[in-house]
């Protein structure tokens, strides 16, 4: 186990995720699971060389009704949450390369255009009665939560 990883609970969640200045990755995973222990060493990894962000892991298993909020149906699920909204949720193990990319995409995200995104997407989804298409940061749909 890594010392850079955080195990959040339904308890520290809030604190370790959601109210982090930093942006987090978050890693569902059961200990059954083979594509997650395929991609616990590469998630391990990043957190040893991206130190300026956090890293965490949920055990589905443990958690149940944290994975359940989250609507994770499939581990491995990576999530990105910055400000409180998510920028990607995927579900498999992604290759080394393509998490380092990830990791440079969530830096670069405008996070003051992604909520006035959302905004403005709230604002027309009340207006006309349905939801507006979600705008795309990586694979995932960015969602305000919170």
């Amino acid at each position: 186990m890594s010392e850079h990883i955080r195990y959040v609970t339904d308890q520290t969640f809030t604190a370790e995720v959601l109210q982090s200045p930093l942006p987090v990755l978050v890693d569902y995973w059961a200990e059954w699971c083979g594509p997650c222990r395929m991609f616990g060493p590469i998630f391990e990894r990043a957190s040893e060389k991206h130190a300026d962000l956090v890293f965490a892991k949920v055990d589905t298993e443990a958690q149940p009704d944290l994975a359940q909020a989250f609507g994770i149906s499939s581990i491995p699920t990576l999530m990105v949450i910055r400000d409180k909204v998510i920028l990607y949720a995927q579900p498999g193990a992604l290759p080394e390369a393509s998490l380092e990319q990830l990791i440079t995409q969530a830096r670069q995200v405008d996070m003051a255009e992604v909520k006035s995104g959302l905004a403005d997407g709230a604002k027309q989804a009340a207006g006309t009665g349905g939801a507006p298409d979600g705008d795309m940061a990586g694979k995932g749909k960015m969602e305000g939560i919170g």
